[in-house]
């Protein structure tokens, strides 16, 4: 019918815009109409709301001052002397002071003995008597109840002495001042209707309508059928209204109206109808201009813009589209070309970055970055406060390194899905690479930020089965706020990365970044820089602690402390260095310095008539080095020691962290020669059945039990069974941290072995260990030629037991 292509595309234009123009305007305004109504609806039902809350508050105000007035001296005592108008004093008194509307004074046989709206009347019969049972029951009541001819929230209490004496009414009025107040509140008509069970026909109590509207109002039926009423009246003067039935115990019906003119909503959305349609009749005449005009012009290079289109879709975007003109076309040709190379662009990006990690089909690193980055933009303005939560999987290289890494991808799959299904919509969950992972949490106060880490740390309870094998999980979670902890991205993942590792480090299982800790961890870190040269400028120092046999009572052993002599800071507790040293590796160094350096003084004791035994505490590192038994026996042949002289102190995370391969390496050290032995035995998560299979001489009780067995029985018990159970294993028990003569004496009782701590001597130098043997009582005997006492070395240890 139409064979040119510029007839074509004028017809198709102006008929698909009107087709637009007309099915837009009825849309419109079939939307508006509905929007109007859902609009209203939606106001009355805040209107309800905040009705709803309004008689709470007054009630809550009855109610406060109806108990204070129940404790008033003055009227128990008019109560007491039957004081009628001493009684209405203190009602109004009392009422006025929250311009309270009406108060009453109700004996015991619901007779009002004192009434503020009939101070004069003798004593009645109380109208409302299943209130004052309501009170009785639940210690005090409430509703709204018709008085003559008013409607009045009531509330009531007893007056207590000790037993109920009385009971106080008291009450706010239901009138045209509450309406308007609910008015001014809502923006709605409001009206308080009544209705006996004598007749269907409302009465209007008070009310902000005009006359005509009031009596469409009075026609609602009766309730319940009203609740369900939603339009009253007609054309213009329709109404949309919500019925809400008040509590009451009388027999007349009381209710409250909220209701809304729908032809005052529907105007505002008329006028945009009415602009809507002028704009469609615009637009029409104009785009029958702008057809024939573009019909004109786009026939001819749209040849060149298709052929160029085949090219892109075929994937080549060597050869740029010629713009040979500057009109509507020229800029299709432009935005073509622009679009050409933005789409080479984007996938030499996407080719360079891959946005999603391959295992867990989670955001990888530098998504999560692009992700908080475009968070944090939109949180300035909106004045909001994501939080990022950085999380690490404890021995995770330990599972990978013994079960292997098939295991290990099972297990980082299981805690993507896990975390996936704790977040919310909105956030964000992404694995950084290795055991990390990040989740980015949207506008949240930072307790939400702790409850959720806390939520993580509950999901990782649950084992991780693997092909029927379960896998215990833990981890560590930083947590920074923002902008708080952090102003852009990087700071703030930065930040919760410090508070990982805080929480790593001192097993917490989550941490919220802290400034301080900030400012502690370059401290550290500036240690850490100095440790690497510790050793080699001399600054580490070994000091000892007698270890006294509860036998003999006399010294048995010492045990080694290192301790490090700063140049500038002092002298650094262990506690502030070790940590670092077995985190970075460099505890094997000092571990090797404190070996050789206790050996050579096992020599110098030796010149002197001193033959002690020296026991060198091992990291969880140094356990795992599968070089230390070559270093031990190095060491022993250098300095002519014999092997079993020496022994070697083990905790129980040390050989926990891999059972198998911990006791290979004890195995290895036990056929040398050396004795071994286990630390701050308690403290861990081993066994006795374990221990027993363990080439061990000796059990050290952890100190903290030593400190509270005295003053705890369950401790006392655990000091017990652990001396007695060691025992029946063939192990030497030994208990730290005996700091007075009633802990040692017990200890004695209790049968164990050896026993350290301050009660017999604080860490000396070798120097002052050697006079301490001299005149101790219990190192009197320590310089027999042939007595053979025992050195116990810990390397390293954070406290002094």
């Amino acid at each position: 019918m139409f064979r040119h292509l510029r007839t074509r595309i004028i017809v198709f234009f102006v008929a698909l815009i009107g087709l637009v123009q007309i099915a837009a305007f009825l849309l419109v305004d079939s939307a508006n109409s509905t929007n109007a109504r859902q609009k209203i609806e939606s106001e009355l039902e805040v209107g309800e709301r905040i009705f709803a809350r309004l008689l709470e508050q007054n009630r809550d105000r009855l109610s406060q001052t109806a108990r204070v007035m129940a404790a008033d001296y003055g009227l128990r005592e008019a109560i007491a002397t039957n004081d009628s108008g001493t009684a209405v004093s203190a009602l109004r008194n009392h009422a006025g002071r929250i311009n309270a509307s009406m108060a009453m004074l109700v004996s015991l046989d619901r007779s009002v003995i004192a009434d503020t709206l009939a101070p004069d009347s003798q004593p009645h019969q109380f109208e409302f008597p299943l209130l004052i049972d309501r009170a009785a029951r639940e210690g005090s009541a409430s509703s709204i109840e018709l008085i003559n001819g008013h409607a009045y929230q009531l509330v009531v209490v007893p007056v207590m002495a000790p037993l109920p004496i009385s009971w106080i009414v008291l009450g706010f009025v239901v009138d045209d001042q509450l309406a308007r107040e609910l008015r001014q509140l809502t923006a709605l008509e409001v009206s308080f209707l009544a209705q006996s069970n004598v007749g269907p026909r409302w009465r209007v109590l008070a009310s902000t309508l005009d006359a005509q509207d009031v009596s469409q109002t009075e026609q609602l039926p009766a309730l319940p059928e009203a609740a369900h009423v939603h339009l009253i009246g007609t054309d213009n003067a329709e109404q949309q209204v919500r019925v809400i039935a008040l509590d009451h115990l009388g027999d007349t019906n009381l209710a409250a109206v909220l209701q809304r003119s729908v032809a005052e909503a529907v105007a505002a959305f008329d006028r945009l109808s009415n602009t809507l349609l002028a704009l469609g009749v615009a637009t029409l005449l104009l785009s029958i201009v702008g057809s024939v005009f573009i019909a004109a012009t786009i026939t001819r290079p749209i040849s060149d813009l298709s052929h160029a289109a085949e090219k892109i879709q075929r994937g080549d975007y060597a050869d740029s589209v010629n713009a040979t003109t500057k009109d509507e076309i020229g800029v299709l040709a432009t935005s073509l070309n622009h679009m050409r190379e933005g789409i080479a662009a984007r996938e030499d990006q996407i080719l360079k970055l891959a946005y999603r990690d391959a295992l867990t089909d989670l955001p990888n690193r530098a998504l999560f970055n692009k992700l908080l980055a475009q968070s944090l933009s939109a949180a300035r303005p909106a004045s909001m406060s994501p939080s990022v939560l950085v999380m690490n999987i404890d021995r995770f290289r330990t599972v990978n390194e013994t079960l292997g890494f098939s295991v290990g991808d099972h297990m980082l799959r299981e805690v993507a899905g896990r975390l996936s299904a704790l977040a919310r919509p909105g956030d964000v969950v992404a694995r950084l690479g290795g055991d990390e992972f990040a989740v980015l949490i949207e506008d949240v106060a930072s307790e939400d930020a702790v409850r959720f880490a806390q939520r993580i740390l509950r999901s990782l309870e649950k084992p991780i089965a693997y092909d029927e094998q379960p896998l215990d999980v833990g981890a560590s979670i930083g947590i920074a706020h923002f902008p708080e902890h952090g102003a852009n991205a990087s700071a703030l993942l930065r930040n919760a990365d410090i508070a990982m590792h805080l929480a790593k480090t001192g097993k917490t299982g989550y941490a919220v970044y802290d400034p301080q800790n900030a400012s502690r961890n370059e401290r550290r870190l500036s240690l850490l820089s100095d440790l690497r040269g510790a050793i080699d400028r001399s600054e580490l120092r070994v000091f000892y602690q007698p270890r006294i046999s509860l036998t003999s009572h006399a010294a048995a052993a010492v045990e080694a402390l290192v301790r490090w002599q700063h140049p500038t800071r002092g002298v650094v507790p262990p506690s502030e260095f070790v940590p670092f040293a077995e985190q970075t590796g460099h505890i094997r160094l000092i571990t090797r310095w404190v070996l050789e350096e206790s050996i050579k003084q096992f020599g110098r004791w030796r010149e002197k008539g001193i033959h002690l035994r020296i026991s060198v505490n091992i990291a969880a590192r140094d356990l795992m080095n599968r070089d230390l038994p070559e270093i031990v026996e190095g060491l022993l042949l250098r300095y002519a020691m014999p092997a079993d002289m020496l022994c070697l102190e083990i905790t129980e995370s040390g050989f926990m962290e891999d059972p198998a391969y911990a006791q290979r390496v004890l195995e290895r050290l036990h056929d040398l020669g050396v004795h071994l032995a286990i630390d701050d035995y308690g403290t861990g998560y081993s066994s006795l059945n374990y221990i027993s299979r363990l080439p061990v001489k000796e059990l050290k009780i952890d100190r903290s039990f030593v400190i509270g067995m005295m003053n705890d029985t369950t401790t006392s018990m655990i000091v017990r069974s652990t001396i007695e159970l060691g025992h029946s294993l063939g192990l030497k028990v030994v208990a730290e941290g005996v700091e007075d003569e009633a802990s040692y004496n017990h200890l004695v009782s209790l049968g164990c072995d050896h026993a350290q701590g301050y009660f017999m001597s604080r860490p000396v130098s070798a120097a002052d260990l050697e006079q301490w043997l001299r005149n101790s009582r219990w190192g009197q005997n320590s310089y027999e030629p042939n007595r053979t006492a025992r050195i116990s070395l810990l390397v390293p240890k954070t406290s002094a037991p």
